[in-house]
């Protein structure tokens, strides 16, 4: 998938979260159902972060450049070291370790351990993170080109700045999920596991497929292309992408919203 059709389905699955949550009689506060749903965004495109070419490459200037290269050579390391006698030789580790549910795993997992251990600023460095993937993906016309990077990262730094403030008010849901003390953002690492999940399902559905499941085997396999059947496939940036799913996602991610905000 491209990056707009990542973020839309990433926003969209959070919604749906709080549409189930409120279902459940738990219901987000809007504060975590709007950042959430931000935060799941852009970490929708973060798995990417092992291909040069990809959103996330260009969202942070050199930084993100000097990251993916890093991030690639570590994703073809793993991959040699682990591939059983199944799995094709390869020159790059674009979709392999960056999308899988273990790395999914990890990256919520530092993200809530930021949140707990750098109080505010860490909050606010990963709002600011994802702020700037987040408008990236879902206003990729408006955030086209380096020149408007600047303005992207003004953007993400005031909405995370506002979005810190209003997280920290009381009942506002600092300590949604987790209520024991020191335990404020704990949730935080929750839409960023969530976002890497549905990018790796979204590329499932294409036509090269995704090794979600490593380092399960399957067969003889250890990198299996998880998808469905072939025929279902499509091409990144396909008419099925942009005119069939992206429309969907906002659909869903309406209903979603409109769900768990009570309105119906």
């Amino acid at each position: 998938m491209m990056g707009p059709a990542h973020s839309l389905s990433g926003a969209a699955a959070w919604l749906g979260v709080g549409a189930a949550t409120a279902a459940a009689g738990h219901a987000m506060p809007w504060p975590v159902l709007l950042c959430g749903a931000l935060i799941c965004a852009g970490a929708a495109l973060a798995p990417d972060l092992d291909h040069k070419a990809a959103t996330i490459s260009r969202a942070f200037g050199p930084v993100s450049r000097g990251i993916c290269e890093i991030v690639d050579k570590l994703s073809y390391t793993v991959y040699k070291a682990t591939r059983k006698q199944g799995d094709p030789r390869r020159s790059g580790g674009h979709r392999t370790l960056t999308h899988t549910w273990v790395w999914a795993v990890l990256i919520g997992g530092g993200c809530s351990a930021v949140a707990i251990a750098g109080g505010r600023w860490g909050v606010l460095a990963i709002l600011f993170v994802h702020m700037v993937l987040a408008i990236e993906g879902l206003l990729w016309r408006a955030a086209r080109g380096s020149s408007s990077d600047v303005l992207v990262w003004l953007l993400a730094a005031t909405s995370a700045w506002i979005l810190a403030g209003v997280l920290d008010k009381p009942g506002h849901g600092s300590d949604w999920l987790f209520t024991a003390p020191g335990q404020e953002y704990l949730w935080l690492g929750l839409p960023v596991v969530l976002g890497a999940l549905v990018h790796d399902i979204g590329d499932a559905l294409t036509v090269s497929g995704c090794p979600i499941l490593w380092p399960i085997p399957v067969g003889r396999k250890r990198w299996y292309p998880v998808g469905p059947p072939k025929p279902m496939r499509f091409r990144a940036g396909s008419w099925i992408e942009l005119k069939v799913l992206m429309p969907a996602f906002m659909l869903l991610g309406g209903v979603g919203c409109a769900a768990a905000l009570n309105v119906i």
